[in-house]
């Protein structure tokens, strides 16, 4: 069964000023959004999946959609505030989307076969979308609790204009994901890459260390753990007086790891992350994917 590829499109960028999922950074104005989709299509995805907000489908029909029709079938589902289990209400003055793994969720009606999750606005590059979607294709039919990380090494996932915020990745004897530490100010310093500890002190990681760029690949059992998990998350006084707390995947994919419910294989891949964390990232990118244009790796004009 071909995997399908849910894209989490529902956030806005905050750093960066402006909806960053549309800006055009290829040569015909090409999103990073399509480059990831046609890596996916060249990996043998057989679907694609959007999350994104009600109150910008109509654009997104017309911007994004539109595009990929008779290249591979494309879905929308919506991310909102009130999208609750029964029995919740969203708290007086909360105006923060309820987290990625919340986005997820929207998903779940439209989703019936292995499935990769990324977001919107990163430049994977192709070998991301060929390991995990080798990965989740050989799957036998009906798996379940067998799910996957595309591990970036963390030397080849950094900005040159500022630090960047990275799940800091360890794994077991099995190659599973043993633990993931978000550290938010890392970049490279005297040649070699650290971090700052939770001591404000800077610490050295290996170029190869993994770290996650939220490339997941799940079967559909995660959606039922993810249902009764984001019960147990609203029924946490704190998590409803905090406005900003937020529903990650990291969260639930923890909690799955601890409780011994589902192992995560970490895939090593040697593709370098690049993005637009900073607006002065936004040239490098152009260059690098016109770079990427010139070399064959893509056609000057995707769809």
């Amino acid at each position: 069964m071909k995997p399908t590829l849910l894209l989490l499109a529902a956030g806005m960028g905050s750093r960066y000023g402006g909806l960053k999922q549309l800006d055009g950074l290829g040569p015909n104005g090409e999103t990073i959004m399509d480059y990831s989709i046609y890596d996916a299509i060249q990996a043998g995805f057989g679907k694609i999946v959007f999350v994104i907000r009600k109150d910008f489908e109509e654009q997104f029909r017309k911007q994004v959609l539109s595009k990929y029709e008779g290249h591979i079938p494309a879905e929308l589902v919506f991310q909102s505030l009130d999208a609750l289990p029964e029995g919740f209400t969203t708290p007086e003055g909360r105006v923060k989307p309820w987290g990625t793994n919340h986005a997820v969720l929207m998903a779940k009606d439209v989703i019936k076969e292995p499935f990769c999750v990324i977001n919107c606005d990163d430049f994977y590059n192709r070998d991301t979308f060929m390991v995990i979607g080798k990965y989740l294709s050989e799957l036998p039919e009906g798996s379940k609790n067998r799910y996957a990380m595309v591990g970036f090494r963390v030397g080849n996932t950094l900005s040159e204009n500022g630090t960047v915020s990275r799940g800091i990745c360890t794994t077991d004897a099995e190659g599973n994901l043993a633990t993931v530490v978000e550290r938010t100010k890392i970049e490279r310093r005297d040649g070699a890459v650290q971090y700052k500890d939770d001591g404000d002190q800077w610490v050295t990681t290996p170029d190869n260390t993994p770290v996650s760029m939220n490339v997941w690949g799940f079967t559909p059992d995660y959606f039922d753990y993810s249902e009764e998990y984001f019960k147990t998350f609203l029924s946490d006084p704190e998590n409803m007086a905090n406005l900003k707390a937020e529903f990650f995947i990291p969260l639930m994919v923890n909690k799955l790891i601890n409780d011994g419910t589902a192992a995560v294989k970490v895939l090593d891949t040697t593709s370098h992350w690049f993005g637009v964390t900073y607006p002065a990232d936004r040239q490098g990118v152009v260059d690098r994917i016109q770079r990427l244009v010139d070399e064959g790796v893509y056609p000057a004009k995707l769809f």
